[in-house]
């Protein structure tokens, strides 16, 4: 190192340790962190790029990334192409999957606030009161939550908010509720006790469903493994040194290899997810 360069070196860490220690190394540090995340972030270096992807712009965008990479180690604009054809099909598999999942805790929360009306009236609270109480915060009805809140406390038609909740996918037990309370209020008949027979009931149905989702996990993992067994081969050929995304991607005869892969993995994830969904829908 020449003596201008160690000097230089020199300055560079006495003026680090003068903001270190100097009355702006709280400012810096936060700034640091505003920065660069904290010191615990429980996300690696590694994954935060990908975790800025599936945040900002969605998770089948993914797929265009990994396209990106098989194309620059493959020297080809094939896995650009099946990259940017797969974001959409993959972006309406994954919004279809968080419907179906939105609705499962929709139904899971119908359960849960069917119990929590029984026990606020076994508490002594008047039904208004009680339906108030439980729904407030618990997100359990959706975008139907306000007019069930305001018809709870101000006595509005409260079988009929019900009822309109009820048709959110998988809240179709609150139209079960919205009987329960209907008969209460026309009849008379005690509430407390219906809702708790309607908890039982919904609770019977939502374990047998979650049984029945647990049994077709088997089949679903082994549709995945199978769909991922390619990959492993391709990755594999590589290491032995057979290069098989030259032969995929530069030959004739390997794109039509390829060509038939896609279509056959296609329609077999597609006949495997069929299957999976209806015995789920039994």
């Amino acid at each position: 190192m020449t003596g201008a360069g160690a000097t230089a070196a020199g300055a560079a860490v006495c003026a680090g340790a003068a903001v270190w220690l100097g009355p702006g190394r709280d400012r810096g540090l936060r700034r640091a962190r505003l920065m660069f995340g904290p010191a615990d972030d429980p996300v690696p270096v590694w994954r935060r790029p990908v975790s800025v992807v599936r945040g900002r712009l969605g998770r089948e965008w993914l797929c265009l990334v990994a396209a990106v990479g098989i194309a620059v180690l493959g020297e080809s604009v094939l896995p650009l192409v099946a990259g940017a054809l797969a974001v959409p099909l993959v972006g309406r598999r994954l919004r279809a999957r968080e419907r179906r999942l939105a609705g499962l805790r929709r139904g899971a929360g119908a359960v849960a606030l069917c119990g929590a009306v029984a026990g606020e009236l076994r508490a002594g609270r008047q039904p208004g009161h009680a339906l108030y109480a439980a729904v407030s915060g618990s997100g359990a009805l959706g975008r139907a939550e306000a007019a069930v809140l305001a018809a709870a406390r101000f006595g509005g038609d409260v079988p009929a908010a019900l009822r309109l909740a009820s048709g959110e996918p998988g809240a179709a037990g609150l139209a079960g509720m919205a009987a329960c309370w209907q008969v209460a209020v026309a009849g008379g008949a005690g509430l407390a006790a219906g809702l708790e027979r309607l908890e039982g009931a919904l609770r019977a149905e939502h374990d047998q469903r979650e049984d029945l989702r647990a049994q077709l996990t088997t089949a679903r993992s082994t549709a995945v493994v199978l769909a991922v067994m390619p990959l492993a081969g391709l990755v594999l050929g590589t290491g032995l040194g057979a290069e098989p995304l030259r032969v995929l991607l530069h030959t004739p005869a390997g794109v039509g290899c390829l060509l038939a892969a896609g279509v056959l993995e296609a329609a077999g994830l597609i006949w495997a997810g069929r299957i999976v969904r209806k015995g789920e829908g039994r």
